[in-house]
């Protein structure tokens, strides 16, 4: 119990959705090139990466759409945006595969989660494929049925 504390405490933000929506086929770790206010937000969990995307563009990938709220202790000579496109850093090996697996029909790269490891900010960014309506009912049943067996079970260890 304590080593999921432990993880929670190193996480900035989840994107529940992403999981809801797409089926993930891969996740990969990236740096996120950042200004200094937004490292000071996001000490104060001061950030939402729901309705974010990441965007390939010129070879390099970008993470757009998340919006980190600006403190109200930002130095005033400096102008805080807060949707601003986000440089993310990888390997150009890496960013090869996912932009082969980009190309291919469906296959798209959404923000999983916002984390700190080894006192830097990370995100986990997963190659997705989008789910359909069924397959969202699929996943609820399922998720539904695991939780009624749990029970059974528990209450047949009592």
């Amino acid at each position: 119990m304590t080593k999921n504390k432990k993880d929670n405490s190193n996480t900035i933000a989840l994107n529940k959705k992403a999981r809801h929506d797409y089926f993930i086929e891969q996740s990969l770790e990236a740096g996120l090139s950042l200004q200094g206010w937004e490292v000071k937000s996001l000490r104060e969990n001061e950030v939402q990466i729901k309705e974010s995307y990441v965007i390939l563009k010129n070879n390099e990938l970008y993470l757009f759409g998340a919006h980190i709220s600006p403190l109200n202790s930002v130095s005033s000579h400096v102008d805080p945006e807060p949707t601003r496109t986000r440089k993310l850093l990888l390997h150009r090996l890496e960013i090869n595969r996912l932009k082969e697996k980009i190309t291919q029909k469906g296959f798209t790269v959404v923000p999983l989660k916002l984390y700190w490891a080894r006192g830097k900010v990370k995100i986990e960014i997963g190659l997705a494929k989008g789910k359909k309506a069924h397959d969202k009912r699929q996943t609820i049943k399922d998720r539904d049925w695991k939780r009624d067996k749990e029970r059974v079970q528990k209450d047949m260890n009592r």
